[in-house]
């Protein structure tokens, strides 16, 4: 009997990879454009599959209305829209693509923090506007025997480790999953969460949004931070309190921000972030690159190929996945 395979990731271009992929497992793509709980609930009533980006609600709600649902692919790394509890409970696989994306991800975040450092969006515009001042940027700093934090050490933050060697910056980095052994052999050293707070000029996070690191960044912890920090975030925006981020920038707690990720995507037209000089914002464009977005359509569509053939997929995620 053929398995239908519910696709609803606005990530997919071209589904010719993925169709190839699911039909030598006996399956059919059916699109879903319509990102609501409701349209998922009802297209995946009676599919086999669903393939979803970080867009797509995958409640609870819907995981207990179908008896079908054998298998949820993430096309990409955050399952954080993904009810893993109501997974388990319906005995639903859920599967992500977790390495698709390291040097575009690890590249994006350099990207920002270098923006940040020596001001760049800040000069273009001051440029474009007629102003030509190497003033409109003050003030800089040189990178030079500075600390950069790395707030998670998984396989993102360990690929950027490697690309900051040459900067000439201290490396240091905070996860409970990893040991002082293991950051040892990149040449980062292990720190406590607030140790970093303390020490570092530079900060970059990392971590997946789960319960315990919504808002792990707020008001508390910019106020440990250096008042020349410049904090990145290429995770999720939910990490972050953004009005306490606002707060920080308005009163000089951190110097600038460099986000790829927001709470509220896209943000609102009246968002104070818009308009501040002192952060840099890409629209969650860190994973995209052309390779990439082909890696992640075959990565994700072998992940639930696997699990409708009745085998064990490489990357089943469920609510116990240590993030590393």
């Amino acid at each position: 009997m053929t398995a239908t395979v519910v696709l609803c990731d606005s990530k997919t271009v071209d589904p010719t990879d993925q169709s190839d992929i699911l039909e030598a497992a006996d399956a059919t793509i059916e699109i879903l454009e319509e990102k609501t709980e409701a349209a998922v609930s009802s297209a995946v009533r009676d599919a086999e599959a669903i393939i979803v980006d970080a867009q797509t609600p995958v409640t609870a709600a819907v995981l207990n209305n179908t008896a079908s649902l054998q298998v949820v692919g993430r096309a990409g790394i955050g399952v954080d829209n993904i009810d893993l509890d109501a997974a388990v409970a319906n005995d639903i696989t859920v599967v992500n693509v977790p390495t698709y994306s390291l040097e575009e991800v690890s590249t994006h975040a350099l990207s920002l923090l270098l923006a940040c450092v020596r001001a760049v969006p800040q000069y273009d515009r001051a440029v474009k506007a007629g102003t030509w001042d190497w003033q409109q940027g003050q003030p800089l700093h040189r990178m030079t025997d500075r600390t950069l934090g790395l707030v998670g050490f998984g396989n993102i933050p360990r690929r950027l480790a490697s690309k900051l060697r040459t900067f000439g910056v201290e490396v240091i980095a905070t996860d409970p999953h990893v040991s002082e052994a293991r950051m040892r052999d990149y040449g980062v050293e292990k720190v406590a969460f607030e140790t970093l707070l303390d020490r570092v000029e530079y900060c970059s996070i990392h971590v997946p949004l789960y319960k315990a690191t919504r808002h792990l960044f707020s008001t508390a912890e910019f106020v440990r931070l250096s008042e020349e920090c410049i904090v990145v975030n290429t995770s999720r925006g939910g990490v972050i309190d953004q009005a306490a981020l606002v707060e920080a920038l308005s009163t000089g707690e951190i110097a600038r921000a460099g986000l790829d990720v927001l709470e509220s995507e896209p943000p609102a037209a009246d968002s104070p972030l818009l308009n501040r000089d002192d952060v840099v914002l890409t629209p969650h464009a860190g994973w995209y690159s052309e390779e990439s977005q082909t890696d992640l359509s075959k990565g994700v569509a072998e992940g639930v190929a696997a699990v409708l053939r009745g085998e064990q997929p490489d990357n089943a995620v469920t609510p116990d996945t240590v993030w590393s």
